[in-house]
């Protein structure tokens, strides 16, 4: 090995540092750009301050559950470990939970100034208006992931010890959940509440300003597809890369190992510094073309970084090259599978637009056809990158122990594009910000043909990529730390197999297998009564207010915001009681082998939940775009109709309850080895165990 295990750590402090560096500049050229229009920027502003004041009410609320946690882990670990261990777990929470939120805040507090600008350069062209939205979304993108790093090395400089710092991953996954429960029922049920009323049953067009919910509409998007989404990947990256630390760490595997996905995730992050510059669009080339440019760029820049640090701090151990490398392989045939299931210019979403001109039904079963469908790849690309990964590292070792530490590498690296990925995801809520300002502020129709319609449409297929994305990625990191939980409670002779055949695992893997869909149930639930109050508050404005749809009178838009703002944050709480309760009540009551059954049941039947209603979704959303370019009559016949209905379905799914299934797997593994310690001594069946 070159150089010392602190020199490295240092390397990945610095390479954080230079991240969020880099990430200011973006952000002040950004804000130098003039928005000249006085309708553009009033409009803006609408949608900045109902943004900032849900978010100032979600997380007053969320951080009073925050605090209480916090005083709670505290108490247990200071009765079972002591006050050094319990303060350091419960520091570590603390400073999770406030990384996931900050990264949150910062992702939407861009997005709002952003998309008047991208609005403003839209006027100058698509390639204008493009490179606004890039630039916005790569400060989002390495902001978050210079959060994690800058966290997760600090504490591991600190601590030196993974196991203190489960409270930090715990807390970062607690407040994403809470994001994505909160951020994806405003989102959505101001969306469905506005489609209904405005495009149904009054033939408004998309973003019209006549329409009561068009800024609540807009202001979701960045409070989920935004705050929601920073909060997401932030815990997704920092949960991957502690399980694998952790798993190194309880393995007792040489110390360059348990550092070793950090430093991938400092090369990644100089990687995509680099290779956000190569997202330029030819003269002939589409959109999402341009975007995978920086994608693969990135790519190529971090396999080369990867096989260098291999070199220098592993000893050129080159197996662990090759399990980077299923990693990244993993990663880009999920972004490809999102594409072909969600973009216009593959047979999925001309499919279910042209099952449209039969009515709503036949969209709907299309759909849903499509979405089941594109379970079927993402499992068998992930089922091979484990067995690949897994085998050859245990031949290289000959050893079993090493063969899981393969795995833990893959998913590491799946992570080394989360930067570049979330810049692509974070430019969508921009560039649908910016076709609503265009809409209400009175663009020119070719403008908004040629340049925000066709910036929008490819937004929705890179916000469906980065949620494929982030539920592949849990999977490995949750089978990661199902395998540092398995370490934990080999400890006792009666748990050194999770027998199958076992009533208690059984039992756990029924619930386990139960818990993302009754999970999702209150979500669709949660969406649905926000969009009737919607409904219900948009149709009183048109009825008492009849000027509005002759532009007579204004639409009172800031009483819709403060209806969904209402409805989010009175449904936040369940959810996330529902993750965090299951899996305490399953460890203390029937014990560590339920439990075992509980993490693999939320595992097997999260992931293709989440993939069927997030890419499904997506696809839905886009037949509806694809119809509105003018394909089956366009806007306004009875395709668009049915699609359109087909798309409000699709909201619910892909922007609440599909990406909420992540954090909700995520929360029930941290919660389940974070307490696993106190619940192999104090589970209520322990006396009658033997009988099992």
């Amino acid at each position: 090995m070159y150089g010392t295990i602190l020199g490295w750590e240092l390397f990945v402090l610095v390479a954080s540092i230079i991240g969020l560096i880099y990430a200011g500049i973006q952000s002040y050229l950004l804000l130098k750009i003039k928005v000249d229009d006085p309708r553009v920027q009033e409009i803006s502003d609408y949608i900045k301050n109902g943004s900032n004041a849900f978010m100032r009410r979600q997380y007053t609320t969320v951080f009073i559950f925050v605090i209480i946690l916090t005083i709670v882990i505290f108490a247990a670990f200071y009765a079972y470990e002591g006050f050094t261990d319990g303060w350091k777990i419960a520091l570590g929470f603390l400073v999770g939970a406030l990384g996931s939120a900050v990264a949150g805040l910062i992702g939407m507090n861009i997005s709002v100034r952003a998309n008047a600008r991208a609005a403003i350069r839209a006027r100058s062209g698509l390639n204008p208006a493009l490179a606004v939205a890039i630039r916005g979304g790569s400060v989002t993108g390495l902001t978050v992931i210079s959060l994690a790093l800058l966290g997760l090395v600090s504490f591991q400089i600190l601590y030196d010890n993974p196991e203190l710092m489960i409270g930090f991953i715990f807390g970062a996954s607690i407040v994403s959940l809470f994001a994505r429960v909160g951020g994806g029922i405003f989102t959505k049920g101001a969306d469905v509440g506005a489609d209904l009323v405005g495009k149904i049953e009054q033939g408004l067009p998309e973003d019209d300003e006549r329409n009561p919910a068009v800024i609540a509409d807009n202001v979701g998007d960045n409070v989920g597809d935004c705050a929601g989404m920073g909060a997401d990947l932030y815990e997704t990256f920092v949960v991957t890369a502690l399980a694998s630390l952790l798993l190194a760490f309880l393995l007792k595997l040489p110390k360059s190992y348990v550092i070793f996905p950090l430093v991938l995730g400092a090369v990644a992050l100089l990687s995509t510094i680099l290779g956000i510059f190569f997202v330029k669009k030819g003269p002939k080339q589409r959109i999402m073309g341009a975007l995978y440019k920086g994608l693969i760029a990135t790519v190529i820049f971090s396999i080369i970084g990867f096989y260098i640090v291999i070199y220098l701090l592993m000893g050129n151990v080159t197996v662990l090259f090759f399990d980077a490398v299923i990693g990244i392989i993993i990663m880009l045939i999920f972004v490809y599978v999102t594409e072909y299931y969600t973009s216009e210019r593959y047979a999925p979403v001309a499919k279910i637009a042209k099952a449209s001109t039969t009515g709503t039904g036949t969209n709907i079963i299309t759909g849903l056809s499509y979405g089941l469908q594109a379970v079927f790849i993402p499992a068998i690309v992930i089922i091979t990158g484990i067995i690949i990964s897994f085998g050859i590292t245990s031949d290289y070792f000959a050893s079993t122990t090493y063969g899981l530490y393969g795995i833990a590498v893959a998913a590491a690296a799946m992570l080394s594009a989360t930067g570049i990925i979330i810049s692509i995801d974070a430019y969508g809520p921009i560039t649908d910000n910016a076709g609503g300002i265009a809409e209400m502020s009175g663009f020119d129709e070719k403008t908004r043909r040629e340049v925000t319609d066709p910036l929008d449409a490819v937004g929705n297929t890179t916000k469906a990529v980065t949620k494929g994305y982030a539920i592949g990625s849990a999977v490995l990191a949750a089978l990661t730390l199902f395998a540092a939980f398995k370490i934990e409670i080999d400890s006792v002779p009666a748990f050194s197999v999770v027998p199958i055949d076992n009533p208690l695992v059984l039992v756990g893997l029924i619930v386990g297998a139960m818990l993302p869909f009754f999970f999702t149930s209150y979500l669709m639930n949660s969406v649905g009564k926000a969009a009737y109050a919607i409904v219900e508050e948009v149709r009183k404005q048109f009825r008492e207010h009849v000027g509005i749809l002759n532009r007579t009178e204004k639409p009172d838009y800031g009483k819709a915001v403060d209806i969904v703002t209402k409805e989010a944050l009175h449904e936040l709480m369940i959810p996330a009681m529902i993750g965090v309760l299951t899996p305490i009540i399953m460890g203390f009551v029937l014990g560590p082998l339920a439990l075992g059954g509980l993490i693999i049941g939320v595992i097997l039947s999260g992931f293709p939940l989440a993939i069927m209603m997030t890419v499904g979704g997506g696809a839905w959303d886009n037949a509806k775009k694809y119809i509105e370019q003018g394909e089956y009559g366009g806007k306004g016949s009875e395709a668009h109709k049915a699609a359109v209905v087909g798309d409000t379905v699709g909201d619910a799914t892909k922007d609440t309850a599909g990406p909420a299934i992540n954090p909700l797997v995520k929360v029930v593994n941290t919660v389940s080895v974070l307490f696993i310690a106190i619940m192999l001594n104090h589970y209520v069946i322990m006396g009658i165990a033997s009988i099992f």
